[in-house]
């Protein structure tokens, strides 16, 4: 944001122009999303029809065109997610990977969960992972990151250059290296659900709910069901989602490391007291959709069937009647 400040500041602008931002986001996830579907080499079709699933057939769409600072946040995150993944997964480049992965986990903090990840896969092997080797012979595998320290460091400097800054702005704000601020916000231990605080175990019960389960409601204003104005279901918002768990993959230790990307972000989120405030669907679980499209592409079977089409244009379908409801009406307020 501190470029469109600077701009502000010299009285180039005189608002933050969040739909330039967004939509250069939307393009350019877009575009790696794209990049990434060309290397499974499958039909133009499948491609389009995925992209559209991710765009526009999720809560991504709705909680984006909110042009707050969060959701850029989360835009930002979730694009530069997928350029990571592109440059580590499809085309290795090392440093432009962990550029592109200090600006998602500057935007997102639960993002630095799946470092380890991408570590391994910037290595010269990356498709290939012995299990056995590492827990019973762990040295071999020290070993073996270490002859790749070159490629790991390329990726680690800006993050840690990031880190450290980071770590230090906290310090000099707050006098600790850890206080991230959040706790400081006036009056937000206050709000019913940080009484333990702002992450908590005890939340999570809570936010398996919120994000899975929580149905839709009828309001005596309208004839139709809406969501609940600060979270529902994305199964119910995105039903295309259970698509992620049909079997088979095209590398399967690739397949493997983004449920394992997708578990560590989920588990974090769900430790947080609140499920993001007002929203459709959890808006936080934007961080995990490039990885629920590379899911995606790893089971895809040859052939489109009419149950995956009206999956997908169900979920567009929604997520385009929860865009109107949001931006165009009154019905969740009343």
């Amino acid at each position: 944001m501190l470029p469109f400040a600077a701009l502000e500041y010299a009285g180039f602008i005189s608002v933050m122009p969040a739909a330039i931002i967004l939509a250069g986001l939307a393009g350019g996830t877009t575009y790696f999303l794209v990049k990434i579907a060309r290397n499974y080499g499958i039909s133009d079709k499948r491609i389009i029809l995925f992209v559209l699933a991710i765009l526009f057939g999720t809560f991504a769409w709705t909680n984006l065109t909110f042009g707050g600072a969060w959701q850029i946040a989360l835009g930002f995150s979730m694009f530069a997610q997928t350029a990571a993944i592109y440059f580590t997964f499809i085309v290795p480049r090392p440093f432009v990977a962990g550029c592109f992965f200090a600006i998602a986990f500057g935007n997102r903090t639960e993002v630095l969960l799946t470092a380890p990840i991408f570590i391994h896969f910037i290595t010269d092997n990356p498709n290939s992972f012995d299990a056995h080797r590492l827990f019973n012979h762990p040295r071999t595998y020290i070993n073996h990151l270490v002859k790749n320290r070159k490629r790991i460091a390329a990726f680690c400097v800006i993050p840690f250059i990031l880190g450290v800054a980071t770590l230090s702005y906290n310090y000099a704000r707050f006098g600790s290296f850890l206080d991230f601020g959040y706790s400081r916000i006036p009056g937000v231990l206050a709000e019913p659900w940080y009484n333990h605080g702002i992450f908590s175990i005890y939340y999570i019960p809570r936010q398996i709910w919120e994000m899975l389960f929580k149905p839709w409601e009828f309001r005596p204003s309208f004839y139709l069901p809406v969501p609940n104005g600060f979270s529902s279901s994305i199964l119910i918002s995105s039903p295309f989602l259970l698509l992620a768990f049909r079997r088979g993959s095209v590398f399967p230790l690739r397949k493997g490391a983004a449920w394992l990307a997708i578990a560590l972000m989920t588990f974090v989120l769900w430790m947080h007291g609140n499920s993001g405030g007002w929203q459709f669907g959890y808006r936080y679980w934007m961080s995990c959709l490039p990885w629920v499209f590379l899911i995606l592409l790893e089971s895809a079977p040859a052939k489109i069937s009419k149950p995956e089409k009206a999956l997908i244009f169900w979920s567009i379908l929604i997520n385009l009647y929860a865009t109107w409801l949001f931006h165009w009406t009154d019905y969740l307020r009343i």
